[in-house]
């Protein structure tokens, strides 16, 4: 395992969860270990583990780029992980509403769901 993919093992662990990564490392097969090597080093070991901005500030702008590009599953992955991030759901509803300015009200509105449902099953009252 390079340095990168340690910095990236740790910080998808610090910002995901260990419950998380395990499963994920626990379905990792031949075809996609390559895939999944790529995502941890190159947007954990060094996006998310750069320290120019901060772990709640980085939560939005991915929440909002997420929405923006219609990347819908990917949403509530990244909801539950604002519990680590510091990000609060007034935090993500504000980067939803530059979303549905920039980029569509349509999608804001599909990631804004996506996000009322994934926080009531982390019982986070809206």
């Amino acid at each position: 395992m390079s340095d990168r993919s340690k910095i990236g093992d740790a910080t998808r662990r610090q910002v995901l969860g260990d419950a998380h990564v395990d499963r994920a490392e626990a379905d990792k097969t031949s075809l996609d270990h390559a895939f999944q090597e790529l995502i941890t080093e190159g947007a954990w070991g060094t996006v998310w583990a750069s320290d120019a901005i901060s772990k709640r500030d980085r939560s939005m702008l991915t929440l909002a780029l997420l929405a923006a590009l219609g990347n819908f599953e990917e949403i509530p992955m990244h909801i539950r992980a604002t519990a680590q991030t510091g990000a609060t759901p007034q935090d993500v509803i504000e980067a939803f509403q530059h979303v549905a300015i920039y980029a569509g009200v349509p999608r804001a509105n599909h990631a804004l769901k996506l996000a009322k449902a994934t926080y009531k099953e982390m019982g986070v009252e809206l």
